[in-house]
């Protein structure tokens, strides 16, 4: 009998169920993709070569009788006439497209462009992003402007064996109607020039798709001509050169929805409109993972869509949720999982131990031990792959690539290995935060000279920017080493961050960071860094979290480990930080009592920036009582003290006090009526504050400085403020915020 292809991939799945494994446990046992199988036995491709069915016989187990017979039967489907690459007439596009607005705007006028020279547009992204289905659409809508026809050939690039160009080539030339006898007379040396001359005389869409890279599809460019060819990929094409350029992400959240609704059906979307939009969050707002969510809801009548928003909320379970039939987000992952290099496999395994949303050059160098210029090669490798795309500061994965890495990091990594990694890369964190945060430290500054490291700290400013974008990632190191008892290092942290954090005031997690160091002192019973972390603590509560009678009982306690501790110091500022909760509180005897308690033991310490922040309590203590000429002398004197003691007083210190000084004679003059010397005291402050890059310190002078035009009948100049504050973003004091909101309303209404 003879066995021709469909007789090989009958044998394999008749061996592979005899054997009670799944396409995705043979796919395991031989190293052959589950796609690759997978369009063997449904005999969507040609029989694999001899080193493919060695694997395949391996991964099942064959014995030496079955094993000749599976060999025999790949053997004659080579021999069977080929059937080329896939070239077609456009196949139908989905009537369902949603979103994409800005690439197809680009595809539609590049198809209405009359030109001499070709235009060429490589499509490429996640995967799962629906490159060939864009591609598809724009086809559909400017079908009129392609007298010549539309051709789509697919390329197989995620194949183990592409077909070559010189047969793709070939293919093309007989699917627009070639004659055999003048691809005879070209010969194959002259197939390309007669494949560049036929397309050159019509003006038609080429759509490449699913192309391996620039080497396979380089010679399938026209080179003249008024054609338009897209290429689809998952691969960014970096080498090509004069191509319009399209990376497809995630949609937007509305795109999202709409293209799930449109799939499960308008009356369930209606009807559960919150779990809908919670499982388009779930499926990362990918196009494909949202197409398998959208059919299941279509097929299972019965589920509502919260059963199915559970369903995908396991993190561990939610990737085989979006398996519908033969389609499965993970193999659309797979595909270009398999295509790389052990390094970028390794190294996109291992980026899922990053905490933070982006990883940095450096952390993923700190993870794999290579260096920053290897580390940076690897990462681009896999940009260029479609599995890591250019974040703000690094490099980030969709969320359901991440869970697709983190499988195979449990699957492919030893898991001491992975402890050993993890390790290392919060070592590294909570070092470089540490050397970060010094900068605002009086005492330190600078790194040390013998600091080497692959982060730029160079500036505070570079420390600064440093600290917020890995600001998740050095937290969670530092929740580990407080989970393991590493008391020494929790402390050391927090107190390098103290000053840094007057930068970064509305974060979030500040009282978290000093609680953690209150009980690490504790646990080292060290009295003393009990008190300071108590006093940080207290700080975070009034003011980061606008709780100051809650703050009053860590200033307290503070006070109590601050005696014992016999630290002059650190029991001035436990008393600073009640005066300023009771000021707040409008407890102002209590304010005064406590304030005049801080500054003489600075006094006694010695101790010159606590000192300075006593004289702004005082002066602001003044203002709160209504002894506004009092409070203004107090912010002269306490700039005086500022300037005379330049040299003592770190610069951080001293901006802030600066800041503190303008902007409260600004609040006292606006008290007074005082208006145009109100605002000249504010933009000071203003300015001050932007020198410092302190959004939560810009927000509150753009407030009170549009509070003081506006009382001064200058709503266009207040306006101008207010929206300013409004659009300063997450660090901005909330509070101040929506005061800003609220005055912007009022001047809607009033105009």
């Amino acid at each position: 009998m003879t066995v021709g292809r469909a007789a090989f991939g009958t044998l394999l799945r008749e061996l592979r169920q005899a054997r009670s494994l799944t396409i995705e446990g043979l796919s395991e046992a031989s190293g052959i993709s589950v796609r690759g199988i997978g369009d063997l036995e449904r005999e969507r491709r040609a029989a694999p070569q001899r080193r493919t069915v060695a694997a395949l016989a391996d991964g099942l187990a064959l014995g030496e009788a079955e094993r000749d017979r599976l060999l025999a039967a790949a053997r004659v489907g080579r021999s069977s006439p080929y059937r080329p690459a896939g070239v077609h007439s456009l196949p139908r596009a989905v009537d369902d497209f949603t979103g994409r607005d800005r690439e197809l705007a680009l595809l539609g006028r590049l198809a209405r462009e009359r030109r001499t020279r070709p235009a060429v547009v490589a499509v490429s992204g996640t995967p799962g992003a629906g490159k060939t289905t864009l591609a598809l659409h724009a086809a559909r809508q400017s079908v009129e402007e392609f007298p010549d026809g539309q051709l789509l050939v697919d390329l197989r690039g995620t194949h183990e064996t592409p077909p070559a160009t010189a047969e793709l080539i070939v293919t093309v030339l007989k699917a627009l109607g070639t004659p055999d006898r003048d691809l005879s007379k070209a010969g194959p040396q002259g197939h390309q020039e007669l494949y560049r001359r036929v397309l050159a005389e019509r003006r038609m869409l080429l759509v490449l798709d699913n192309v391996a890279d620039e080497a396979q599809v380089r010679p399938l460019l026209p080179g003249a001509g008024g054609s338009l060819t897209v290429i689809t990929s998952r691969r960014m094409l970096t080498g090509l050169e004069g191509v319009h350029r399209l990376w497809l992400g995630q949609l937007d959240a509305e795109d999202a929805g709409a293209l799930l609704a449109s799939i499960a059906g308008a009356e369930r979307a209606e009807a559960e409109p919150e779990a809908l939009a919670r499982v388009a969050e779930l499926c990362g707002h990918l196009p494909l993972a949202l197409r398998i969510a959208g059919n299941l809801l279509a097929t299972r009548t019965g589920w509502t869509v919260r059963r199915l928003a559970e369903r995908l909320a396991q993190d561990d379970r939610r990737l085989g949720v979006l398996s519908a039939g033969d389609v499965r987000v993970e193999a659309a992952f797979d595909l270009s999982y398999r295509q790389l290099t052990p390094g970028a496999a390794r190294m996109f395994r291992l980026l899922t131990l990053v905490p933070g949303p982006e990883a940095s050059p450096a952390a993923a160098a700190t993870l794999t031990g290579l260096d920053l210029f290897d580390a940076e090669d690897i990462l681009e490798e896999l940009v260029e792959a479609g599995l890591l795309g250019a974040g703000g500061s690094g490099y980030r994965t969709h969320d359901l690539v991440d869970l697709y890495a983190r499988g195979r990091l449990g699957e492919q990594e030893q898991p001491e290995e992975v402890e050993r990694a993890r390790t290392e890369l919060y070592r590294w964190l909570l070092e470089t935060a540490a050397v970060a945060g010094r900068w605002y430290e009086p005492d330190h500054g600078a790194p040390p000279d013998s600091w080497q490291d692959m982060v730029d700290l160079s500036s505070a400013e570079r420390a600064r920017e440093w600290l917020q974008a890995e600001g998740v990632s050095w937290l969670t190191a530092l929740r580990a080493a407080s989970a393991e008892g590493r008391h020494a290092v929790v402390v050391e942290v927090a107190e390098a961050l103290h000053w840094f954090s007057d930068q970064w005031i509305f974060w979030g997690h500040w009282a978290e960071v000093f609680a953690l160091a209150v009980e690490a002192a504790q646990a080292l019973g060290d009295s003393l860094a009990e008190a300071t972390q108590l006093n940080y603590l207290a700080w975070a509560t009034l003011l980061a979290e606008a709780r100051p009678r809650d703050s009053l009982a860590f200033s307290a306690r503070a006070l109590v480990a601050a005696e014992r501790a016999g630290d002059l110091g650190q029991q001035a500022w436990s008393h600073q930080y009640s005066a300023w909760a009771y000021r707040l509180l409008e407890e102002i005897d209590e304010a005064f009592r406590h304030t005049d308690e801080a500054g003489d033991l600075f006094e006694r310490a010695d101790d010159i920036h606590g000192l300075l922040q006593v004289g702004l309590q005082r002066a602001l203590l003044f203002e709160s009582s209504g002894r506004a000429l009092e409070a203004l002398d107090a912010f002269e004197a306490t700039l005086s003290v500022l300037e005379a003691n330049t040299d003592r007083i770190e610069r951080h210190v001293a901006a802030f006090t600066r800041f503190g000084a303008q902007h409260g004679r600004g609040s006292v003059l606006a008290g007074l009526e005082r208006w145009d010397e109100a605002a000249e005291q504010y933009r000071t402050a203003l300015a001050l504050s932007r020198e410092m890059g302190n959004t939560a310190m810009e927000s509150r002078v753009l407030v009170t400085l549009g509070e003081a035009l506006l009382s001064d009948d200058r709503p266009e100049e207040a306006r101008d403020c207010f929206e300013c504050c409004v659009r300063l973003g997450p660090d901005a004091d909330p509070q101040r915020v929506a005061a800003a909101r609220e005055r912007l309303s009022e001047l809607d209404t009033s105009g």
